[in-house]
């Protein structure tokens, strides 16, 4: 199953995140080497959400995932919700 982590970010995002998106990164990266992470990026023009996919057998992962990323616990996310996504043609691929 798919789950997609909805962000919506704070006025000034760009620039609010910058002292935080190395440690976000990282937090980031190594959920996509555990396989739970599998795509992820900010929307453009405005910036104003943020799309992570998850893959699992529950919204655990991605929940989780969002109570400890450093954007989250520093205000840079203004709220956040998992919602099951379902597949019906295609397969999202890794780069």
């Amino acid at each position: 199953m798919y789950y997609i982590l909805f962000y919506k970010t704070v006025d000034n995002y760009i620039e609010r995140r910058m002292p935080f998106r190395e440690a976000h990164l990282a937090y980031a990266t190594e959920a996509h080497k555990r396989g739970e992470l599998i795509i992820a990026g900010a929307l453009a023009q405005p910036t104003d959400y943020a799309v992570l996919i998850f893959k699992g057998d529950s919204p655990k992962p991605a929940e989780d995932f969002a109570k400890n990323d450093p954007y989250v616990l520093n205000g840079i996310i203004a709220e956040w919700k998992v919602r099951q996504w379902t597949v019906v043609i295609g397969e999202p691929k890794e780069r």
